[in-house]
C-alpha cells in the first residue's frame, strides 16, 4: 500500500472513530479566561451528577468503546472534518524524506533545544490538568476540579488509542534509513514514529482546558503551547510532519470527545 494512501486511510479511521460521538452541542454562555475566586459568588449550577475521580477508570472504557465501535455511527457533517484533515495528512506524507533531510535540520544543537523544549512543554500539559484538580479540590471549585479529570482522562483516552496505532503501523524514525520512514518494519516493534505521543497528550490536555475556559487568552495559550510541541517534535527529529499533523489531530478529536461526553457545568461567567 502506497505510503500516502496508508496515511490517508489511518486517518480517516480514526477521525471517523472519534468525530461519531462527539456532536453534543457547546453551551452557549460564554466562559472566563480563567477561574476567578469569588468570596460572595455562587456556585454554578450543575446539569446532571458531578465528575469525580473515582468514576474515571469506567468512563475511560466507556470511552475506548465509544472510540473504536462509533464508524457505524458516521454522518455527511462528519465530512466537514474528515477530508480536510486526510488531505493535510496525506500532504504531509508526500513531503516527509523531504521535510526531514533538509539542511536546515541537521543543526544538532537545533535538535538537542528543540527536543528540551518539548519535553518541558509536554510536562506542563500533564501537570496542568494535576495543579487545576488540586486547587479545585482545595477551593472548593468544581469546574477546576473537573477540568482536571476530563483532561487526564482524555490523555489516557489518547495514550490507548497511540498505542494501538504505534502497533499497526510500525514506522521508521526519521534517524533511520535516510529518513524514508518505511512503514510495517517489524525490527520497529512498539518505537513506531506514527503517530507523535508528545502531540496526542498536548493536544488533548488542551482541548479540554481550552474547552472548559473559553477566553481568548486560554484559547491562544492552550493551543499555541500544543502547536510548539508538534513543531518542536519536527525540529528535533523526532517525528516526520505528517506524525505531528495526525497526533495533533488525534489528540484534538479526543479531547473535544471528552469534553462534549462528560463535561457537567453549564457556566454562565
Amino acid at each position: 500500500m502506497p505510503r500516502t494512501l496508508h496515511a490517508a486511510l489511518s486517518l480517516a479511521l480514526l477521525t471517523f472513530a472519534l468525530t461519531g460521538g462527539a456532536h453534543a452541542q457547546d453551551s452557549g454562555n460564554t466562559l472566563s479566561d480563567a477561574p476567578q475566586p469569588q468570596a460572595a459568588a455562587p456556585a454554578p449550577p450543575v446539569t446532571g451528577d458531578s465528575v469525580t475521580l473515582r468514576g474515571t477508570p469506567l468512563d475511560i472504557l466507556k470511552d475506548q468503546g465509544a472510540i473504536w465501535t462509533s464508524p457505524i455511527r458516521i454522518r455527511d457533517r462528519d465530512l466537514a472534518v474528515l477530508v480536510p484533515l486526510t488531505l493535510a495528512a496525506t500532504l504531509a506524507v508526500t513531503t516527509d524524506h523531504q521535510a526531514m533531510t533538509s539542511s536546515r535540520l541537521n543543526d544538532a544543537s537545533l535538535n538537542s533545544h528543540a527536543n528540551t523544549a518539548s519535553q518541558g512543554l509536554l510536562g506542563g500539559f500533564v501537570a496542568a490538568p494535576v495543579l487545576l484538580y488540586g486547587l479545585g479540590h482545595i477551593h472548593h471549585d468544581n469546574h477546576a476540579t473537573e477540568t482536571g479529570i476530563l483532561a487526564g482522562e482524555a490523555m489516557v483516552d489518547g495514550l490507548v488509542v497511540d498505542e494501538v496505532l504505534k502497533v499497526a503501523t510500525m514506522r521508521e524514525r526519521p534517524a533511520l534509513d535516510g529518513a524514508k520512514g518505511k512503514f510495517f518494519q517489524r525490527s520497529v516493534g512498539v518505537d513506531s514514529s506514527f503517530p507523535s505521543t508528545h502531540s496526542i497528550i498536548a493536544w488533548s490536555s488542551a482541548t479540554v482546558i481550552a474547552s472548559e475556559y473559553h477566553g481568548p487568552l486560554t484559547q491562544i495559550a492552550a493551543y499555541g503551547l500544543a502547536t510548539g510541541v508538534s513543531l518542536s517534535r519536527v525540529l528535533a527529529k523526532q517525528h516526520f510532519p505528517s506524525d505531528v499533523v495526525v497526533g495533533s489531530a488525534v489528540g484534538w478529536l479526543i479531547g473535544r470527545y471528552v469534553h462534549h461526553r462528560r463535561h457537567k457545568f453549564d457556566l454562565d461567567y
